[in-house]
């Protein structure tokens, strides 16, 4: 038998105006501002400051006026943190404060969630020995208040929404999108519930609308200097360097921090970090991935069963995997087509080499076991890196940028040791992406688990292969970004120096803020967004909203 927490009466406008909505914020512990939501917030301090308290038995004829009352009910179920009540002796009202207008649409003046939500404040303070005939919605743009009567009518709509709430709960299965709603534009969950992406994907009609990924205003921090100390300074992390700055940024714009090598981040800085949700991740001076710190993370441990289940699953495996190899190789094969250099020899891409890759990626959607989709991943991973040097430009190999084979471990040449970078640089941003919606990056479904090897990432990351770490290699050679005396040779390997390794960065910084459209959804957006909407579409996938999971493929 599930024991179901304490219903927060807030869950029951929630769920009334959208039962999914509920879900996501109760059941599986989601949520994103908006500028909706910290406007309400910030119109919610005075209301929200101390707690208040009623008198623990009404007196007759006693004024009652207490802000920020909180009262619980094991009977009813319920929890109510009240912005106001107020009164005069057993007859009291609750008062709720909504951040915008009066809706003059509304035949009372007030939404049914609105009406729900003050109608369950009352039946708890009637619970508590008081009396409420109506309760008041004050609307805090237009300055006006609005009484609702608690008739019969509205408590029984209240009961029902309360048990409507508890049996969605405690099924375990997440309520359907709505369908073309216009709420959805305006909800702070749309990127996360990704309404439209859902339905579409499951054959409805309607074509999605663009959803917008929150902080893209923020920037990632990057600290690869051995001798770098960054601390905390009010609202902004400064960085210094033999106790002389270097650098400051502002908290508030800060998407991710990544430290390298043994630069110092303080623990009031990495504290603040974790309090303001924004992930630090850490990396070898090479540049190798290591790890990443959070705060309390995703608390949707729902989608993390989910996960695990699939994981022991093999025909799922299977199947997410094809399509995963098979996404990688179009996207492979898309990149020489693009970027082929005209040479004496061959002017475009060889047509025997193109039918060959087309076969590879039939024979991956076709694989009968994980063991022959990695042997047909080996030999298309074997074509395009024989021909990777045909997409240099013609002066790279007088420049030292010369390519034969994929070496690693250590990368033996330039263009090598950039492909790792590379593939380390992207395998930490979706490690971040999936750790962002819930998911455990750990536990991949084609990429077997071993001791600290984010699987799930390098999973998700392999149709990004060639498209994002592929193409800024190309395009730091052929623009003359990255020049030989940007590495350094120790040991039977090549590295990239400060110096070149900062100009890398940067580079792929823009190939992430690069716009593209959607090929399924047609909406513009960018690889860093996409990151995210392709980890929601798993999360969606695993839950079996959607038939299958839609790889990315670029034409």
């Amino acid at each position: 038998m599930i024991v179901l927490p304490l219903i927060p009466v807030r869950m029951l406008n929630e769920h009334v105006y959208c039962p999914r909505l509920a879900y996501l914020m109760w059941v599986q512990g989601e949520f994103r501002h908006n500028e909706f939501t910290v406007d309400g917030v910030i119109k919610h301090r005075r209301v929200d400051k101390g707690g208040g308290k009623l008198p623990e038995i009404p007196v007759e004829d006693a004024r009652i006026h207490a802000r920020s009352v909180t009262l619980s009910s094991e009977v009813l179920g319920l929890i109510a943190k009240m912005d106001l009540v107020e009164g005069e002796g057993v007859v009291v009202a609750p008062v709720d404060y909504k951040r915008g207008k009066r809706p003059h649409k509304a035949a009372s003046g007030v939404y049914e969630p609105e009406q729900v939500q003050v109608c369950a404040q009352g039946l708890l303070l009637e619970e508590h020995g008081y009396s409420c005939p109506e309760g008041i919605v004050y609307f805090v743009a237009s300055r006006e208040r609005v009484r609702v009567a608690l008739d019969e009518a509205l408590r029984k709509r209240t009961r029902d929404a309360m048990t409507e709430l508890r049996s969605n709960a405690a099924s375990g299965s997440i309520p359907a999108p709505l369908e073309d709603s216009p709420k959805c534009p305006r909800c702070s969950l749309a990127g996360i519930c990704l309404p439209d992406e859902v339905r579409f994907l499951s054959r409805s009609p309607v074509p999605p609308r663009p959803i917008f990924a929150a902080q893209d205003f923020a920037k990632p921090l990057y600290v690869q200097s051995q001798r770098a100390y960054v601390r905390k300074d009010g609202e902004v992390l400064v960085v210094e360097q033999e106790k002389e700055q270097v650098a400051k940024a502002r908290l508030a714009e800060i998407s991710q921090v990544a430290v390298f090598g043994s630069a110092v981040l303080t623990t009031p800085a990495l504290h603040e970090c974790l309090r303001r949700e924004i992930p630090v991740t850490w990396l070898s001076y090479g540049g190798w991935f290591i790890g990443h710190t959070m705060g309390v993370g995703q608390r949707n441990v729902e989608t993390r069963m989910q996960q695990y289940r699939a994981s022991f699953d093999d025909g799922r495996c299977l199947d997410l995997a094809r399509r995963l190899v098979a996404g990688k190789i179009v996207n492979s094969r898309t990149l020489l087509r693009r970027n082929w250099r005209e040479k004496e020899e061959q002017a475009q891409v060889p047509r025997d080499l193109l039918v060959l890759l087309r076969e590879d990626m039939r024979h991956a959607g076709r694989a009968a076991s994980l063991a022959v989709l990695l042997g047909v991943e080996g030999a298309a991973a074997s074509r395009y890196f024989q021909h990777f040097r045909n997409m240099l430009r013609t002066t790279s190999e007088d420049l030292g940028f010369d390519f034969t084979v994929r070496n690693r471990r250590p990368p033996k040449d330039p263009v090598n040791a950039m492909l790792s970078f590379g593939y380390a640089m992207l395998t930490r941003e979706w490690t971040m992406a999936l750790s962002s919606v819930g998911l455990d990056p750990y536990r991949g479904f084609y990429h077997q688990p071993r001791f600290g090897r984010p699987a799930l990432a390098l999973d998700m990351m392999e149709p990004f292969r060639p498209l994002v770490a592929d193409s800024v290699v190309l395009t730091v050679i052929n623009n003359g970004e990255v020049r030989p005396e940007d590495f350094i040779f120790a040991a039977g390997g090549c590295n990239l120096k400060d110096a070149g390794r900062k100009k890398f960065i940067q580079a792929f910084e823009r190939r992430l803020q690069q716009e593209i459209t959607h090929p399924i959804f047609k909406y513009r957006i960018t690889y860093r967004q996409l990151f995210e909407v392709q980890s929601r579409l798993l999360v969606r996938w695993l839950a079996d909203e959607i038939p299958t999971y839609p790889v990315f493929v670029t034409r």
